[in-house]
């Protein structure tokens, strides 16, 4: 096979018709500053070329469903693998989504249960035995003389397709009705059924009124629907209820019967299996995709949280439900199923199944994440989590000649635990697997087989190849802005003083989630990090207990703040704004410009030319988003969407406007020989420098330099942004309000997408927030932006049921002599002490 993997000419985005040559089966990390285009060849080149590669073997009828990727800008690639990718973004916030079914771990453990779960009887508890025909007869009897009953034969249980063989088959076979989907249908009417959608089909085998006369009527139908079926479906008429008979499962005391046995009996996604309460969401004030606040949530009545319906809780190993294995953390997990004992049958059934468990479970534990359970909500977990999470769906597995395409695998990570995901990357190269790394964290960079920095600046000024060398040359490097703070030549300086704080909010008895009971002094007035390792309560102490409580004395804020006794000095603030990495908008049509409204202050500007004047135009004239000023045929989006039947879709220049997003008349107003289209073309960088005459633009524009983002366009589409740029142009439009003196900023993990010429222009404004007599609050990882705090509230000393505990809290100095804390004993290295 290849050795490298070759790359020419690769123009993706920014990259400057670069050319390299990478070696296959080692790590390669890209790194360079914001926007030099490391996700450009990364993600949108290399890993997009790749994909496609793969989706161009498929068959024809496969490829139709899968979304196709299009031929990125590059002259030549080979050497290329099949592609797996992490990105850089945030996980599924659906409420259905768990750690169990994003890592597939709780598609295994559906499995298992199906294969040598016992069931015992949801009512007494007993172990639930076969039911005979004449069983059944007798159960139907015991109902109220003259119920009407329909005895229904399964015969399509919660599955895809059109079905139309088994229909047209009962219907020759002399059926004339069929309950499908819930729906009572002839099927002599034309039944066209979604081919992509789950249906079940349950055959109308008789209809029959219970009477003593009728129990002929009735064995000889519950006969032909076994034919058919072990389970049998008697649907009480007026009542619409269902009662299950089988012929293998039934409680010889109450009657009760649980139907078939198979993995979607355990799945909450499946009619077959969700609680009928709850539909499979666990709660009872939440809908599918809807906005979720994790605290305003009530379980579900009838499955008490555990989304699924009394039958399949009633199936046990060990007598445990597969509910009760999903709440137990995965390192209680591992240990209960590497206990159980089989018999030879149970045990050549379950090997095959369990190993594929263990290889899943044993990589979350060794990148750091053993405390989260397999129930745990998506939506709850922090950007740190769900990254690890995604690694372990995607790295957690023996393959081998795989391309592994990450993006900031770091992301979240304590310092601690860095090391455990760096010797995971290196077992999979070791397993003949290639990794391309985009990353800024100084150990991982180092433990690299091959560095490939690109630069020397972000947006027009990156996109150039400045060096491709290992680590130990890297940092003797002359020409690479990395090398040099690797190297120490420069580095992020330590305050010379730190500032004291004389008033404090307290936090009095904190209890939500893991937090063990504790209270917190935050100094006010100062700059705080918070720290910890993942899972140790750092995002529930700041984000849903500060962060919520003050919301909700400061603006009557309807959220309920996790359970803690009380807060002192909250009246210290008379403000407080979250900056977090969800996207500052989901369409084209949100750009760095509206969401910070610089774009508010470009249309006035243009409305106030006199041409503008002269025709009557206003504001509003400026607007892509509004008819009159803006190109009709694409309604300012500037681009056309075309869907292709088997190629991905294709996204063509506006052959009326030609992109700019105006009509005509719009863009004959001009300022200093540019229209409004021109404008927002230009980098905040060129943008500064052009509207230097005009104060308030030039304010917006400077705080938007400053904080890093001088690479982007003002127009570009927010779903562009990395979740680290978002986060910075938040920052950036509270930066332009003007300041009280008695704000509360809260910042998740800015660093984000950073690199280290980066920070250090984001602590120049952190701490210019902080001498405006503002209090920054800052949950972090990187060593760079906490040794630069006044204040550090590091918490643990482990994450999930072992972390919780305030471990140290000081100065960085105090913190790095505290010998409980992680944090401090990197802390106490990085200062040197």
């Amino acid at each position: 096979m290849q050795q490298n993997i070759v790359i020419r000419g690769a123009r993706q985005h920014n990259l400057k018709n670069i050319d390299l040559i990478i070696p296959r089966n080692k790590i390669i990390v890209i790194t360079g500053p914001s926007g030099s285009g490391k996700s450009s060849l990364a993600m949108d080149t290399i890993f997009a070329e790749a994909h496609r590669r793969y989706l161009q073997s498929l068959p024809i009828e496969l490829r139709t469903i899968f979304d196709q990727f299009q031929k990125p800008d590059v002259d030549f690639i080979e050497g290329l693998s099949p592609a797996v990718s992490v990105e850089q973004k945030t996980i599924s916030k659906s409420p259905r989504s768990t750690v169990g079914t994003i890592t597939e771990i709780y598609d295994y453990l559906r499995l298992l249960y199906a294969k040598i779960g016992i069931p015992y009887c949801p009512k007494c508890g007993r172990e639930l035995i076969s039911q005979d025909i004449n069983k059944m007869t007798s159960s139907i009897l015991a109902l109220p003389e003259g119920t009407k009953i329909q005895v229904l034969a399964p015969v399509v249980i919660e599955k895809k397709g059109q079905h139309k063989e088994i229909l047209d088959r009962a219907k020759a076979e002399g059926f004339i009705r069929a309950r499908i989907d819930g729906q009572l249908m002839e099927l002599t009417q034309e039944i066209s059924l979604k081919k992509h959608v789950r249906h079940t089909i349950e055959l109308v085998v008789d209809r029959i009124i219970v009477k003593e006369k009728y129990k002929n009527q009735i064995k000889r139908a519950l006969e032909l629907a076994m034919k058919y079926n072990q389970t049998v479906v008697v649907n009480i008429v007026d009542e619409n209820r269902d009662i299950i008979f089988s012929s293998t499962l039934a409680c010889p005391a109450c009657g009760i019967s649980l139907p078939e046995i198979d993995p979607r009996l355990f799945s909450f996604n499946s009619k077959y299996g969700a609680c009928p309460r709850c539909k499979g969401l666990g709660y009872e004030n939440i809908e599918d995709e809807e906005e979720i606040d994790v605290l305003t949530l009530i379980p579900c009545k009838l499955c008490e949280g555990t989304r699924l319906r009394q039958e399949a809780l009633a199936v046990k190993i060990n007598k445990k439900s597969i509910a009760e294995l999903s709440a137990v953390s995965i390192d209680e997990l591992k240990n209960f199923l590497s206990n159980l004992e089989f018999s030879s049958y149970e045990s050549s059934i379950a090997e095959r199944i369990l190993k594929e468990i263990f290889i899943k479970l044993e990589f979350l534990q060794k990148i750091g994440v053993g405390y989260l359970s397999l129930n745990r909500p998506s939506f709850s977990l922090s950007g740190g989590e769900a990254q690890r999470i995604r690694l372990a769906t995607q790295l957690g597995s023996h393959l081998s000649g795989v391309l592994y395409v990450l993006d900031e695998p770091s992301i979240g990570l304590h310092p601690r635990d860095c090391s455990k995901l760096i010797e995971s990357m290196r077992e999979l190269s070791l397993r003949g697997n290639t990794l391309i790394v985009v990353e800024h964290d100084e150990s991982t960079i180092m433990n690299a087989d091959l560095v490939v920095e690109l630069g020397p600046g972000g947006g027009r000024d990156g996109g150039y190849l400045t060096e491709i060398l290992s680590p130990e040359k890297l940092i003797k490097s002359k020409n690479s802005i990395t090398a040099q703070y690797l190297s120490g030549s420069n580095k992020i300086a330590v305050p010379k003083q730190r500032r004291k704080a004389n008033e404090f909010i307290k936090i009095i008895g904190a209890e939500a989630y893991n937090l063990k009971n504790i209270n917190v002094n935050i100094p006010i007035g100062v700059f705080v990090c918070v720290t910890g390792v993942a899972g140790s309560g750092k995002s529930t102490l700041i984000f849903e207990i500060l962060y919520k409580a003050l919301a909700k004395k400061l603006y009557n804020a309807s959220v309920y703040p996790g359970k803690h006794k009380t807060i002192e000095g909250i009246e210290q603030i008379d403000k407080v704004v979250c900056i977090d990495q969800s996207p500052i908008g989901r369409t084209s049509r949100s750009t760095p410009a509206t969401y910070t409204q610089v774009m508010n202050e470009i249309r006035e500007l243009f409305a106030m030319l006199p041409d503008a004047r002269l025709r009557g135009y206003t504001k509003s004239r400026f607007s892509f988003n509004l008819s009159g000023g803006r190109c009709e045929a694409c309604q300012g989006d500037g681009v056309k969407k075309i869907k292709m039947h088997l190629l991905p879709d294709v996204y063509v220049v506006c052959d009326s406007c030609k992109g700019k997003r105006y009509n005509e008349e719009t863009l004959q107003i001009k300022y200093r020989g540019k229209s409004i289209s021109d404008v927002l073309e230009m980098t905040v960088t060129e943008a500064l420098e052009f509207f230097s005459a005009v104060p308030k633009l030039k304010q917006k524009l400077q705080i938007m330099h400053d904080i890093g983002l001088g690479y982007i366009t003002l127009g570009q589409a927010a779903t562009t942004l990395s979740g680290g740029e978002a986060q910075r142009v938040k920052l950036a439009k509270e930066l332009s309000k003007k300041p009280t003196g008695k704000t509360l900023y809260i910042l998740d993990e800015p660093t984000t997408g950073l690199h280290m010429v980066d920070i250090e222009r984001l602590l120049n404004i952190l701490q210019r927030l902080v001498d405006n007599g503002n209090t920054v609050i800052v949950i972090e990882h990187d060593l760079e932006i906490i040794k630069c705090a006044d204040y550090i509230i590091d918490l643990g000393p482990e994450g999930g049921a072992l972390g919780g505990y305030l471990v140290a809290e000081g100065t960085p100095e105090e913190v790095a002599m505290n010998p409980a804390s992680y944090t401090g004993k990197f802390l106490k290295e990085k200062l040197g002490l």
